[in-house]
């Protein structure tokens, strides 16, 4: 038995196990608590959308249609692997299915026949409806195939569940045939082989560097102190543009003037263009870090 993942728990699971999350509008409190209870939750569904289009398929699923409002899922995954939170609490996605099938989940171990519709699947299961026509010709890219291998992986590991605790539409509700395109027990294989190690963190990029924007040319002047200074006069020299005889130090100077003047010639700068004063454009290039 299981209490369900807060919001910022579920959000936090699937990205920490590496994927891309999009928050889509309210879906912190789109649900449908108001008709039955929400938990214990014992396992993940996963659905094919029998639609075509990320944009139309998330509405969709977050706002529901006539015949069964919305959300219709917890999360949408795209076919780029993308996913999209609609929902969180009671989801319309689930219906009545097999108790039997509930038992062997919460047992987790093999599924009997999904033979009676008796058992609210709402209340118990984590829903997650992946873009797919589900005629059995609609491809299944690998990204897409992937981000609901690490979406399942995501919630077991915060639950501390294993592979047995994902099902499909089909082994849950008599009549139903989503997902399809793929085998269930495949899946689980791949679900159960990644739980076996670490989450795969998406590579962080590096921090990009900081530079001190131009603090104007007024700045610049004889006695003026400030680690700007000392910084400017430290790029200078690594240019190869510095001209002192000791130093760099935080107070403009006359070396510090004279080296400037080096670098601007360096950029192309001459005649009184030249006259070891910074201006935006040679500031710029030189790219002075922050201090």
């Amino acid at each position: 038995m299981a209490t369900p993942l807060s919001a910022e728990r579920l959000l936090k699971a699937l990205r920490d196990e590496g994927l891309t999350v999009v928050e889509h509008r309210s879906w912190r409190t789109n649900n449908r608590n108001h008709k039955g209870l929400w938990g214990p939750a014992h396992g993940v569904m996963i659905h094919h959308t029998v639609t075509s289009g990320t944009a139309s398929s998330v509405e969709l699923c977050y706002n529901g249609h006539s015949a069964l409002p919305g959300p219709l899922c917890h999360g949408v995954i795209a076919k780029d692997g993308t996913v999209y939170l609609v929902g969180h609490g009671r989801a319309n996605h689930a219906g009545l299915g097999d108790d039997d099938v509930l038992q062997a989940v919460i047992a987790e171990r093999e599924l009997p026949p999904d033979n009676v519709a008796n058992t609210d699947g709402n209340r118990h299961f984590y829903g997650f409806e992946a873009v797919n026509l589900g005629d059995g010709k609609d491809p299944w890219p690998e990204k897409q195939l992937l981000a609901i291998e690490r979406v399942a992986a995501a919630v077991c590991r915060a639950h501390s569940w294993s592979q047995r605790s994902v099902i499909g539409h089909l082994e849950w509700q008599p009549g139903k045939v989503d997902p399809r395109g793929f085998g269930m027990d495949w899946l689980r294989g791949r679900i159960g082989a990644r739980l076996a190690g670490e989450p795969e963190l998406p590579p962080t990029e590096p921090s990009k560097p900081r530079f001190e924007p131009f603090p104007g040319a007024a700045f610049f002047k004889v006695g003026r102190a400030s680690p700007i200074v000392t910084s400017m006069g430290r790029r200078l020299v690594a240019e190869g543009c510095g001209r002192y005889a000791v130093g760099p130090g935080p107070k403009w100077s006359e070396a510090d003037r004279k080296s400037y003047a080096a670098w601007q010639r360096r950029c192309g700068y001459s005649g009184a263009a030249a006259d070891g004063i910074p201006g935006k454009s040679s500031w710029d290039r030189l790219r002075v870090p922050n201090v």
